[in-house]
């Protein structure tokens, strides 16, 4: 009898459910390019789960033909980090969002990267809270007025690739949702890396903050306002490529290629570095500040698995003292009847 799996195409992980996001959202990208990645990992259907908390992103597990868990506000970090634990063969997927993740969801996502659970978590980053209409999220530039900043947010934007990195996450990377090749690239090595992979994305909510990154899209000024990261490269970006990042001091600066400097002078990316210096300073150049955003992987290192370490543990308790009894174990100890 045959146990040759079914070859699966795109069209396979999509379920039997409307996609109902507005249309235009950059979700659409996000999900076509998972659906479109998927198949080549050569993993069946049956072993992936899609956990998602709350808000636009948290629809993705309804769209998806494998396992999912709709979960509650901020928490899905939690039921992946038990769900992988105790189901190590699953390959587990955190869908979140700007608010979802950073807001309510911060603690758990923080833990979950620094303990290096082996799931993926993608973060759709739209800078806004769009399920709720229109309210400043974490990620709000500071003086964004919405509806609940109707005079400017003062808060502190923050950074979700600085907060991962800063968690001593083992994978970062950043993609564009309408830039697909590199969106599928990048989700494939997120997929391929034992450890928790955290990717954001940058996406659009054309109805409550459209071209919060048109910067990064635009065909006339992509080129100027994103560098793409390559492994072992120097870091050069521009429509010509004559311009690139070198490190005066501690701090990046902006050169011209060919006016006394070549590309040797230029900071060169290590996605491999143990030392996470330079991952963190690519993380903090930002178009705001005149810097040219990097997009792909920051940073690819092995470290010890969570859920490696702890199954280690369970099958050492197990070895030493047996698989243990539930009922003799909730009668041990003092113990006392309620009349």
């Amino acid at each position: 009898m045959s146990t040759q799996l079914p070859v699966l195409k795109a069209a396979d992980f999509g379920s039997d459910q409307d996609v109902r996001w507005c249309p235009g959202c950059g979700d659409y990208s996000i999900l076509a390019q998972m659906k479109k990645m998927l198949p080549s990992m050569g993993i069946p259907r049956e072993k992936i789960v899609f956990i998602s908390g709350i808000g636009c992103s948290s629809r993705f597990p309804y769209y998806m033909n494998t396992y999912g868990i709709h979960s509650i506000h901020g928490r899905a970090p939690a039921l992946a980090t038990g769900l992988k634990s105790v189901r190590p063969d699953l390959m587990v997927w955190v869908i979140t969002g700007d608010g979802d993740g950073l807001s309510i969801g911060g603690n758990h996502l923080m833990h979950a990267i620094r303990r290096n659970l082996d799931i993926n978590i993608i973060l759709f980053n739209n800078r806004i809270y769009g399920l709720t209409k229109g309210q400043y999220s974490p990620t709000s530039p500071l003086g964004k007025v919405t509806k609940s900043t109707p005079m400017g947010a003062i808060d502190n934007p923050l950074h979700p690739l600085s907060i991962a990195i800063g968690c001593e996450a083992s994978f970062v990377a950043r993609s564009i949702d309408t830039h697909i090749k590199h969106l599928e690239t990048t989700l494939r090595r997120a997929a391929e890396h034992r450890g928790t992979s955290f990717v954001e994305v940058y996406q659009n909510c054309n109805i409550f903050n459209d071209g919060a990154w048109e910067y990064t899209k635009d065909k006339q000024t992509k080129a100027e306002n994103t560098i793409e990261l390559e492994h072992g490269k120097p870091l050069i970006f521009g429509t010509n490529r004559d311009k690139g990042i070198r490190l005066n001091g501690l701090e990046p600066e902006i050169v011209e290629l060919g006016k006394g400097i070549s590309e040797d002078d230029l900071l060169f990316h290590d996605e491999k570095a143990a030392e996470p210096s330079l991952a963190y300073l690519l993380s903090r150049m930002r178009y705001e500040d005149g810097f040219p955003e990097p997009i792909g992987v920051y940073r690819a290192i092995d470290k010890p698995r969570y859920d490696d370490e702890l199954n280690k543990q369970v099958a050492a308790a197990k070895a030493k003292k047996g698989d243990g009894d539930l009922n003799a174990l909730f009668n041990s100890g003092e113990t006392w009847t309620v009349a």
